[in-house]
């Protein structure tokens, strides 16, 4: 097969995967939505004025270090169990449920930082389903980095609203429910 029929049969098998879904499926939304969340942390970064600007400067820092340890164990833990995992900008936007916005460089910091606890909580519901679908499919050292990555989402989440002076739940209970 050439480059072009081995892509166009991931894209197939990958969309029939969305559909059923499956551990990796479910992981690829994950690592797009990691990606994505890489983009919307440095935006923040660059973009923060004010009092919070060095709180997001200083603490987006580690969480952009540490997300991009998380990427890079999946994507080899996927290769590893022999899954395709996405690798273009293209895919990214695909299948990430995470919303950018040229606007958002705009926003108030305090706002950029809620932002942020949104999307980890958008994450953790991939996350779970993703648990639950490796555990199913027997794939133990997908579903424990996984739950790694579930604790690590809560507590940057955790930390995040903290510092807004929000109950760690606090507006976030609708979301949980979807």
């Amino acid at each position: 097969m050439t480059p072009a029929e081995k892509y166009q049969a991931e894209q197939a098998q990958a969309e029939i995967d969305h559909h059923t879904p499956t551990a990796g499926a479910m992981i690829g939304h994950i690592i797009s939505n990691l990606k994505i969340q890489e983009n919307k942390l440095w935006q923040s970064r660059y973009y923060a004025k004010g009092p919070d600007a060095f709180f997001i400067t200083s603490e987006f820092s580690k969480i952009l270090t540490e997300a991009s340890a998380f990427l890079d164990q999946l994507n080899q833990l996927m290769l590893d169990e022999g899954e395709v995992i996405p690798t273009t900008t293209e895919e990214f936007s695909r299948y990430s449920m995470l919303e950018e916005s040229g606007q958002r460089k705009y926003e108030e910091t305090s706002t950029l930082i809620f932002d942020t606890v949104k999307d980890f909580n958008t994450q953790l519901l991939f996350v779970t389903r993703g648990i639950a679908l490796a555990e199913k499919e027997e794939k133990p050292g997908l579903a424990q980095l996984l739950q790694t990555l579930y604790a690590w989402l809560k507590h940057q989440s955790a930390v995040l609203q903290r510092y807004l002076g929000h109950e760690v739940l606090e507006d976030l209970e609708e979301d949980d429910e979807d």
